[in-house]
């Protein structure tokens, strides 16, 4: 086993292709499939899984993969110590749900750790994909919600990922509206008070089940309702059609500016938000920070 084997399955998993790697490594795909082959039949183990939709790792693999990339990292760290080697790029990457305060935190992330190269990944992206990317490990960390609706579904695929659930805290739910709404003025709104106005969520797929909802209350039938893709378009909606959405009530005006503003609902249920890695693998220190960055924002 080499340094440069443990190098190309990095590489290989980032990319998600053979080809692609080897194309990026300067090598030829024959070469770079040979050395992943060598090192598999030497460690007895199965890196990677070929099939005709392309490459993925094993359950081996994963953890294979989260050693490697210790030791890669330490090896850099010697070079960079020793000879003089100019600092390598810096890997993160992070899956979420659509929030602003996870934003921050990878703004705050890329303040204080970023060096001269450095290549990161912040991905918004749907609730399914979220657990896929950390399963796969394309991301190191995703970002999602359970309640008592979506909790068992949710739990299930973390399980059979060997995914662990982290809470960052509980959320009364709120409703995100334009200032200039009717209801903006109120301690509080009711289903009933938001009949009139469309609702607005985020659209998930080919799991467009209830269960991957990034909005709690995702069975109630609404006579006005607007799927988005992106946040950017969901608050231009809220603002231009006094529409609405159902989230932690945790906003950034940052981001965000000052015409949109959260409204608790008045509704019996709580929202827990948390982070999921891999079981049992060891996080990266820019992992680490992220996630003390969260905290921090959050707070």
């Amino acid at each position: 086993m080499t340094l440069q084997q443990l190098k190309y399955v990095l590489e290989i998993n980032k990319r998600g292709s053979m080809n692609e790697a080897a194309r990026f490594l300067f090598i030829s795909q024959p070469s770079l499939s040979n050395a992943i082959k060598e090192l598999e039949n030497e460690l007895s183990i199965t890196i990677f899984e070929r099939t005709n939709k392309g490459i993925s790792l094993t359950q081996e693999g994963i953890e294979f993969l989260s050693y490697a990339r210790q030791v890669v990292e330490q090896a850099e760290l010697l070079e960079n110590r020793y000879l003089n080697a100019a600092p390598s790029p810096q890997h993160f990457s992070v899956s979420t749900q659509h929030y602003a305060f996870a934003v921050n935190a990878f703004v705050q992330l890329v303040k204080e750790h970023g060096q001269l190269q450095y290549e990161l990944a912040l991905r918004e992206t749907r609730t399914y994909d979220i657990i896929d990317d950390v399963k796969s490990m394309r991301s190191e960390i995703g970002i999602l919600f359970l309640n008592d609706f979506n909790r068992k579904v949710i739990s299930k695929l973390l399980r059979e990922g060997r995914l662990l659930f982290h809470r960052l805290f509980i959320a009364k739910p709120h409703v995100f509206i334009s200032v200039n709404n009717p209801l903006a003025k109120q301690a509080s709104v009711t289903m009933e008070d938001l009949e009139e106005y469309p609702y607005l969520s985020f659209e998930q797929g080919e799991y467009n089940s209830f269960y991957f909802s990034e909005e709690i209350l995702s069975t109630v039938s609404r006579p006005k309702s607007i799927k988005v893709t992106d946040r950017a378009t969901l608050f231009n909606l809220l603002i231009g059609l006094n529409g609405y959405t159902i989230s932690s009530g945790v906003l950034s005006k940052d981001l965000n500016g000052n015409e949109i503003i959260p409204v608790p609902l008045d509704i019996d249920d709580n929202i827990e938000i948390g982070w999921i890695a891999h079981k049992n693998v060891s996080l990266s220190h820019l992992a680490e920070f992220y996630i003390e960055a969260l905290h921090q924002h959050i707070e």
